[in-house]
């Protein structure tokens, strides 16, 4: 049908649709390697052009990881392979991004490909994939020497930080390898990586992070929680009580406002976090915040009757301390 239409003098093979992608663009972004090869044939056809997002069509080829495709227009002299979209995104930003592998490979071996460069948002390739969690991209990159493992991106978040956050535990061990790359590094929240596995926990990941002397497993963020306090805050058990093991960890450190990581636990409702708590000597189970609140209050107000009555069991907590 192609070849049938470029016949005709009435068929511009180049017109941009409203969004500024042409026939060749949907081609590469589709992965339709013959039809690409024929537009590339014709001298009216740009195949560097921009559409609407500043993206080529070897941006697309890229982001949809179509090797075959990439392969065919890094061939070409006029097609810029490290062209950046408005976002600032590169053709490797946008296959690291979304773990094509073999397209990232292709692109490293391009003296005129930067693998390191920062888009709008702070991020570069190998933060892109580390956030993504794809290992094998990850590995491309941390061989390049003009790959810095450890820059700074978004929020003043590393690679490392943005694996840990989501769990990556391989990722998270493949950068604790590296020398340049500080595990502990603080980001615009004054959290690091273990905090963010913590918070969202990534037990595995909290493990692999406490086995390094060089993370503070009970560093407190602008807010003053601990890695404890948010996990205690969101109920997770497991990370809780390996936190609890070691000797470094105040598990009754109170943040800004005077919670402590049984108040957090209490006041939503985490029965097994609270109980684990309870078993701790160097625990007050009835201390105020800021607020003039005991952890009991917090459960009773939110109606966390399970948790209520375990406080309420233990020796010590006042029920009907009154509020200040």
């Amino acid at each position: 049908m192609v070849k049938l239409l470029l016949e005709r003098k009435d068929v511009d093979p180049d017109r941009p649709d409203r969004n500024g992608q042409t026939p060749i663009t949907w081609a590469a972004r589709n992965g339709h390697e013959a039809v690409v090869k024929l537009l590339l044939e014709r001298k009216d056809v740009n195949p560097d052009r921009l559409d609407v997002c500043g993206q080529t069509p070897i941006t697309w080829a890229a982001r949809s990881g179509h090797e075959a495709v990439v392969k065919l227009l890094l061939g070409r002299k006029d097609v810029n392979p490290d062209r950046p979209d408005w976002d600032r995104q590169t053709p490797i930003s946008c296959a690291a991004e979304n773990g094509h592998e073999a397209v990232v490979k292709l692109l490293l071996e391009r003296k005129d490909v930067n693998p390191d460069r920062l888009d709008n948002y702070g991020q570069t390739p190998i933060s892109l994939a580390g956030l993504n969690g794809h290992e094998a991209v990850v590995k491309l990159l941390l061989e390049r020497q003009d790959v810095n493992p450890d820059r700074l991106g978004m929020y003043r978040q590393t690679p490392i930080t943005w694996a840990a956050k989501n769990g990556h535990e391989a990722l998270v061990k493949l950068l604790l390898w590296r020398k340049a790359v500080n595990p502990d590094r603080l980001d615009v929240y004054g959290r690091t990586p273990i905090t963010w596995a913590a918070m969202n926990g990534h037990e595995a990941v909290v493990k692999l992070l406490l086995r390094r002397k060089a993370v503070d497993p009970d560093r407190p963020d602008w807010d003053r929680q601990t890695p404890i306090s948010w996990a205690a805050e969101n109920g997770h058990e497991a990370v809780v009580k390996l936190l609890l093991e070691r000797k470094d960890v105040n598990p009754d450190r109170p943040d800004r406002n005077g919670q402590t990581p049984i108040t957090w636990a209490a006041r939503n409702g985490h029965k097994a976090v609270v109980k684990l708590l309870l078993g701790r000597k160097d625990i007050n189970p009835d201390g105020l915040d800021k607020y003039g609140k005991t952890p009991t209050w917090w459960a009773a107000n939110n109606r966390h009757e399970a948790v209520m009555m375990l406080l309420q069991e233990r020796e010590g907590v006042n029920a009907h301390r009154p509020d200040i």
